[in-house]
């Protein structure tokens, strides 16, 4: 029976709703291991799968101190929560998803939600809302807010574990006590192993090509940005900066735009002929570009004619190009970190002026548009309430398209 059933059926009493499993953690401090054995143990607890539920809060908590919901840890970490609210761990539990759990039984289900949604109690929310099997009878506890389901990777996620909080060690000095009895300090939270959980899927995982599907951290951990010194990076310090809860990639054009080094050059082939060379450094970005198949970048070249008139010469796709049905595939024009990949388009030039012009596209869910355009061509098929959520999904990657920069090069160049 796959674990994600297990903690379903653990929820299915009310008792069990409140956490007839505690969850054991040990306080980094004090311990004997060495720190990376200490990370590894702290981490196989924290990301114990499934996660167990959190139990009864402490009769000491407060509503507000003993709550799940975001909103709550919002009143004292305005900042994060802030940040968070923009991220797409805050979204997902998009349409994206929802309408494919209206597909899946609860074992398929339980996979995606390990990290969609990992907390016990969305899960048994989910379970509620979709009619599985083994889903709690009981209403939910007050500190479980009805739309925790839907919330996505939300603080509790990563932070709180049977009540008790965690996070890094503090940059000043901790007042005593204070809300939910302070926070329990673990440097695995600094330590780029900590979203491998969910952006590194095990040697055993599914695989495409010989290729794991989701394998960011050993991307990160073969790049120089890994090595200890000076110029090391781990995901937080790139992609939470400051400590800032951002989460910033693919998505972002600021973002992305660090990432990568582009130049644009024309050579002459002869009577007429020539090729643009665009060659694309993956400079910033401490694993490949784009790091898996979903997003992809599009290098599209023009002719731009001295007399107004334009021409395009070509497209050439940056990125993990995967069949619909995930078993097949189709290119692998990634780019390792560091590298530098090129990119030739052959053309014919007129006599007189022109120039060629590169322009560098975004598109960072092409992989879902591709499924979801197929899916809603069988609609009839799919579950009512299902179709809906999958336009608004399809309209939500369509829109997240976006330029990321043009160049131009003319002849002699």
């Amino acid at each position: 029976m796959e674990s994600g059933i297990l903690i379903l059926n653990t929820l299915a009493e009310p008792l069990r709703w409140l956490g007839a499993c505690a969850l054991a953690l040990m306080l980094l401090a004090g311990c004997g291991d060495k720190p990376d054995a200490a990370v590894e143990a702290f981490l196989e607890r924290h990301w114990a799968d499934p996660l167990p539920p959190q139990g009864t809060p402490p009769a000491a908590f407060s509503p507000l101190e003993a709550s799940l919901n975001p909103e709550a840890c919002g009143q004292c970490h305005a900042d994060q929560y802030a940040a968070w609210r923009t991220t797409l761990h805050s979204k997902a539990m998009g349409p994206g998803l929802r309408w494919q759990l209206m597909l899946m039984n609860q074992d398929q289900g339980n996979r995606c939600l390990r990290c969609h949604a990992p907390l016990a109690e969305q899960k048994a929310l989910l379970a509620l809302e979709l009619g599985w099997p083994n889903a709690p009878k009981p209403p939910p506890p007050d500190f479980v807010p009805a739309d925790l389901g839907h919330g996505g990777l939300v603080c509790a996620a990563c932070h709180v574990r049977g009540h008790q909080r965690f996070g890094p060690p503090p940059r000043g000095e901790v007042a005593e006590g204070g809300p939910h009895g302070g926070f329990t300090v673990a440097k695995a939270f600094e330590d780029s192993r900590f979203c491998a959980h969910c952006h590194q899927f095990p040697d055993d995982g599914p695989r495409i090509a010989g290729k794991l599907q989701e394998d960011t951290y050993q991307q990160w951990l073969a790049s120089d940005y890994a090595r200890e010194g000076s110029g090391k990076q781990t995901c937080q310090s790139c992609h939470m900066p400051d400590r800032k809860h951002l989460w910033r990639g693919i998505h972002d054009p600021e973002m992305t735009r660090r990432a990568v080094d582009v130049t644009l050059s024309i050579e002459p082939a002869g009577d007429g002929r020539y090729e643009a060379l665009a060659r694309v450094k993956n400079s910033g970005a401490g694993h490949h570009f784009p790091t898996y198949m979903v997003p992809k970048v599009e290098l599209v070249f023009y002719r731009r004619d001295a007399d107004g008139g334009s021409q395009e010469l070509g497209r050439h796709i940056i990125g993990w190009q995967i069949d619909t049905q995930i078993t097949r595939e189709i290119a692998d024009t990634r780019i390792p970190a560091g590298e530098t990949r090129e990119f030739r388009q052959p053309f014919v030039a007129p006599d007189g002026g022109w120039r060629v012009e590169l322009v560098m596209r975004v598109l960072p869910g092409e992989h879902y548009e591709r499924i979801y355009r197929d899916s809603l061509s069988r609609a009839g098929q799919l579950p009512p309430a299902a179709v809906p959520l999958l336009r608004k999904a399809l309209d939500e990657v369509e829109s997240a398209h976006y330029e990321l920069l043009r160049i131009e090069a003319a002849a002699g160049s």
